[in-house]
């Protein structure tokens, strides 16, 4: 039997009284980081001329779109929210399955209960932990480095199971689900190598997709079963070498939303370990940015692959964010990195380009392919020291979390840079809302907050 169908029974058996109190409380931990940085890429790089865009994909009033008021179809609000979720670099991720679940799942979600109206907190909860439980799983199971973009590619097996357990699908409609979803899977790694914007549009687009292949399996579309594990199913031709039993061994046993890590700054997840150690660095040791003659950031082969490229001038924010030279230079310089180190013109800081020319980026042996950490910075002085800190937690990982008041801060910072999304003080009502999210009745309250004009 497809691992899908395990998946599938999963998604289909499971409800709120299932879930752990861990995975509950996770779930809305991570609904509300959600929240926040979507709401924060209201006006991210390429976020209103997207904007621009949908108002041409199809007249409905379906859905709402995160901080804005007007109202699209419910597949393209759902690409829309994925997109503002994803586009600045600072939604949570799943380290092991290199996957940024919420994005996907949120996206898809806030669309869908929009248009459905009726939807409970619980059915929310519902779909965010079986979501991630599909997504995460996924990923987890891949052994194989990445080829394809998998927070699209796997996201949108998420998204596909959020949504379905939104609508109350069984088993077979699900399985079509599933399999129409695969037919649509989409993104490469090419848009993560050059650092183009279409890498968050690649999870809308899967997102979106989700939406699609609910609504076909609802009229009754038969698809695909084998789409996992196939002859030409998603393992075998998206990610390579796997290994998907123990991951549905410990389906109902293991919640994969408690594993999800938050992001303390809007970059890459692969830079964050550096930068934690830079900030290590700073607070143990005296020294000027002057003095330093070389930096070396020790890496795992993943993380060099995917942000160990050369900073630039005239560089997009997106590039930036996913440049290790960059975010470590800035780091050096400053002790610290927020959303406004990537803005145009912050980008070209001449200060900045001179010491991340400095920045040697070193891969170090792992046999994980997944792996993106552990990290040490390494720094060369002209008085002859070398300083040197080591990460072997990610910061924001479970190992190593954010506390409530950091999170909350996080939440408050980002619902504070769009002050016309939204007065200040409704931010007080969505984390109440958030708190309490398994009463809530109808969870377009939640949407009647965020979408304000």
């Amino acid at each position: 039997m497809d691992a899908i169908a395990h998946f599938t029974d999963h998604v289909v058996g499971r409800t709120y009284d299932d879930l752990p109190p861990e995975a509950v409380t996770a779930a809305k931990t991570f609904l509300l980081d959600a929240i926040g940085v979507g709401l924060s890429g209201v006006h991210g790089q390429w976020a209103d001329a997207l904007d621009d865009c949908i108002a041409g994909w199809g007249s409905s009033d379906d859905s709402r779109v995160l901080g804005r008021s007007t109202r699209h179809p419910c597949a393209v609000a759902a690409l829309a929210n994925a997109f503002q979720i994803h586009n600045s670099e600072f939604d949570c991720v799943h380290e092991g399955a290199v996957v940024h679940p919420m994005a996907s799942i949120l996206g898809a979600s806030l669309a869908v209960l929009d248009r459905e109206g009726g939807i409970s907190g619980r059915r929310l909860i519902e779909a965010i932990v079986l979501g991630a439980d599909v997504s995460c799983g996924i990923g987890v199971a891949s052994k194989s480095p990445l080829r394809f973009f998998r927070p699209g590619t796997a996201g949108g097996f998420g998204a596909t199971a959020a949504v379905a357990r939104l609508l109350g699908f069984d088993r077979e409609t699900l399985l079509n689900a599933f399999g129409t979803l695969y037919g649509q899977s989409c993104g490469t790694m090419q848009s993560h190598e050059e650092g183009s914007m279409l890498l968050a549009l690649q999870i809308g687009f899967n997102t979106r997709n989700a939406v699609v292949s609910c609504d076909l399996a609802a009229r009754g579309l038969i698809a695909p079963r084998n789409v996992l594990e196939g002859r030409f199913g998603f393992f075998n031709l998206f990610e390579g070498e796997y290994d998907v039993a123990p991951v549905v061994s410990a389906l109902g046993r293991v919640w994969r939303i408690a594993e999800v890590s938050h992001k303390p700054f809007p970059t890459g997840r692969a830079t964050q370990g550096s930068i934690a150690a830079v900030i290590e660095l700073r607070r143990r040791h005296s020294f000027e940015v002057e003095q330093i003659e070389s930096v070396r950031a020790h890496v795992t082969p993943l993380t060099a692959r995917l942000v160990g490229r050369p900073l630039l001038p005239g560089m997009a924010p997106n590039y930036a964010r996913l440049c290790l030279q960059y975010c470590v230079a800035r780091t050096l310089l400053q002790g610290s990195l927020g959303p406004a180190d990537f803005r145009t013109d912050a980008l070209g800081d001449a200060a900045v380009h001179a010491l991340g020319q400095r920045v040697e980026v070193i891969a170090q042996p792992n046999d994980d392919p997944n792996a993106l950490g552990p990290a040490a910075v390494e720094l060369k002085l002209s008085d002859g020291r070398r300083l040197v800190a080591d990460i072997d937690d990610m910061p924001g990982s479970p190992s190593s979390p954010l506390s409530r008041d950091q999170h909350l801060q996080k939440f408050r910072s980002n619902w504070l840079s769009v002050p016309d999304v939204a007065a200040a003080e409704a931010a007080e009502g969505v984390i109440a809302l958030v708190d309490n999210l398994e009463e809530v009745q109808d969870v377009r309250s939640l949407l009647d907050l965020l979408c304000q004009a």
